[in-house]
């Protein structure tokens, strides 16, 4: 009998890593620096110190850089997309919020309904450089996706979502998830 082939996952039509593996490199960097510090002064050549240095900084850097490609990477595939540990199937997406007003003047704008919902992954929020997008999902949720490269992902959302409902049936209020517990 033949074993089915492995089908390979679907390629993302968005992929956002969170965070590059080059920051490690700032610990040989630090050590190297240190070192050259060191015998500029003239005294005699000792190598553990900025060893040590290189090691310490390249293992803070590369825990780091580990958590930030864990918690905000973002990837879309048709199917789903995901954000940092969250993944979301684009069937459950109603319709795409527009884009929050950018603040005019000296004082400061007004947000959004949907920019104070839940935003996607285990952050407490949208994560730092990038922007939240609105969705309103299935159920009368609201929830924000986040990228830094926030048009590039609404466009391919827009693109992959069919239709969008039309802002006079969206009438009833989100539902809070706290009173929804409390009914039960």
């Amino acid at each position: 009998m033949s074993e089915p082939e492995p089908t390979a996952p679907p390629a993302p039509l968005f992929f956002e890593c969170g965070a590059s593996w080059y920051w490690v490199l700032l610990g040989p960097v630090a050590g190297g620096l240190l070192l050259l510090i060191q015998n500029s002064g003239g005294g005699e050549f000792q190598p553990l110190i900025p060893a040590i240095m290189t090691a310490l900084v390249s293992g803070m850097l590369a825990i780091q850089v580990k958590a930030a490609r864990i918690h905000t990477s973002v990837e879309l595939t048709r199917d789903t997309l995901r954000q940092g540990t969250e993944t979301l199937r684009l069937a459950e997406i109603v319709m795409i919020y527009p884009e929050a007003k950018r603040p005019t003047g000296w004082g400061k704008a007004q947000p959004e309904k949907w920019q104070e919902s839940r935003a996607l992954g285990e952050l407490s929020g949208v994560p730092r450089r990038r922007v939240g997008i609105g969705l309103r999902l299935s159920g009368r949720r609201t929830v924000q996706a986040w990228a830094r490269d926030h048009r590039r992902l609404r466009a391919a959302l827009t693109e992959l979502l069919p239709e969008a409902i039309p802002p006079g049936e969206l009438t009833s209020p989100d539902v809070d998830d706290d009173a929804e517990e409390s009914s039960w």
